[in-house]
């Protein structure tokens, strides 16, 4: 089991365990140690970081952890997360590193890895680094240790791979679109690569300022963006969240499309231009039941995973896929990237309003989505609700009322403290019974 790492990387508060100063240190070392395993040449690892105020200060430590195993340390500033795994490949490091808690609020950071190959590490890897976390640091002799550098045109190396994933002839002239940072690490790259493309763009959320990243704007708060589109006249907006891996769609009338709507919308598209590998969608068990009876119309699959972006990848990886994601926004397209990226995706989006000539209100609306209800409930450190017997005995009651007529899902989160419980029914009534009914069990559990 693993202690430190969650569903993407490790995650929590400034300045609490695990996201203290002196555990960034520790689990830069571990790093280290891991990735020097084969004795001998040149070891490298590239760190990105979104625009959180703790990010200085992890940015720091982690430095001086990997200096200290031997690791020599290029820094690329505030850039998306994508940009780290393309830069970890192209730079031909053995390690990427990006900090940031993504979506969370700024009190919130997080330390993500990826391989020398620019995926995500597995959960193995995960595994052996908090064993080596806790057998402490193994610094390198005086002659060994690492030197740190900081690379001042990453955000331009990613621009150009962005505009690079669009038919060279593409441009967009006379789009007009609302692009929404969320105070995060796209700030700058995302309008300017919008406007080099030639569209009118309007920005939204690009004045970070250390604390307001995801904060009343963003794939998760996306009705600043979507008036923006409306008051603007806008064709479009693209939402996305502090670290730019993931997208929420947002149509000319002000309307938000989630990613299931995106998925479904280009794996038809795909498939028909023969260009969707092995005929299926990757999707994790989130993704609405309307959306898997929309592809099964088209004689398409879609193919399951456990929530998280990086199982999705793994998935896509294992069967030969290229197109995957999740409902919150990710969009993973490994003829392009290794990981999910916002803005790569919003831009395929916009690339087939201009192929087909129809407006996004169209193409965000490919299916009629299952009624689902999530809800939330946090919980206190050291709290295990879902173990009380009051809230399993409310979940099986749920089950069995849901029965043949839909679905329940609970799950902890695995970036906040979180329980979150989920379902889909075409009564919505029963629908509100099932998820209410579990919501009050484990709300009563966590105040005992």
């Amino acid at each position: 089991m693993r202690k430190l790492f969650g569903t993407d990387g490790v995650r929590g508060t400034a300045n609490l365990h695990p996201m203290t100063a002196d555990m960034a240190l520790r689990i830069g070392a571990a790093v280290g140690r891991y990735f020097r395993r084969e004795a001998g040449g040149v070891h490298r690892v590239v760190i990105g970081k979104d625009t959180r105020l703790s990010g200085y200060m992890f940015e720091n430590a982690l430095t001086a952890g990997l200096t200290s195993t031997g690791m020599n340390v290029l820094l690329l500033g505030p850039v998306p997360t994508p940009a780290v795994g393309l830069m970890t490949r192209s730079m031909r490091a053995d390690l990427g590193v990006m900090i940031s808690a993504s979506h969370n609020p700024a009190c919130d950071n997080g330390i993500k890895f990826f391989g020398p190959d620019g995926f995500k590490l597995s959960d193995a890897a995960e595994i052996e680094i908090e064993r080596l976390v806790e057998e402490g640091v193994e610094p390198s002799q005086a002659v060994n240790i690492g030197r740190a550098k900081r690379i001042d045109d990453a955000r331009y190396r990613y621009g150009e791979r962005i505009k690079s994933s669009l038919p060279r002839n593409l441009r967009l002239d006379g789009l007009k679109i609302v692009i929404d940072c969320a105070n995060g690490a796209a700030y700058r790259a995302a309008p300017e690569i919008l406007w080099e493309l030639g569209a009118d763009v309007i920005p939204v959320g690009v004045s970070p300022n250390g604390t307001n990243i995801n904060e009343g704007c963003g794939s998760t708060q996306p009705r600043t963006a979507a008036e923006a589109v409306v008051a603007h006249g806008a064709d479009m907006g693209i939402c996305l969240d502090g670290d730019a891996d993931r997208v929420i769609v947002i149509d000319e009338n002000g309307s938000v499309a989630d990613g299931d709507q995106f998925m479904a919308m280009l794996a038809t598209r795909w498939a028909a231009e023969d260009r969707l590998a092995g005929g299926a969608l990757v999707a994790t068990v989130m993704s609405n039941l309307g959306l898997e009876r929309y592809l099964e119309s088209h004689d398409l699959t879609l193919e399951r995973t456990a929530v998280g972006d990086r199982y999705v990848v793994e998935r896509m990886r294992a069967g030969g896929f290229n197109l995957g994601g999740e409902q919150s926004g990710h969009i993973v397209m490994t003829d392009h990237a290794t990981t999910g990226d916002g803005l790569m995706a919003g831009l395929q989006f916009i690339a087939e309003m201009v192929r087909s000539g129809q407006p996004a209100s169209v193409l965000a609306n490919q299916f009629a989505p299952v009624p689902q209800l999530l809800r939330n409930v946090r919980y206190a450190a050291g709290q295990a609700p879902l173990e009380i017997d009051t809230v399993q005995a409310a979940i099986r009651d749920a089950e069995g009322a849901l029965d043949g007529l839909g679905r329940l899902l609970i799950r902890k989160s695995g970036t906040e403290p979180l329980i979150r419980v989920m379902a889909e029914c075409e009564d919505v009534t029963l629908l509100e019974q099932a998820v209410g009914s579990v919501v009050d069990a484990v709300s009563d559990a966590v105040q005992v």
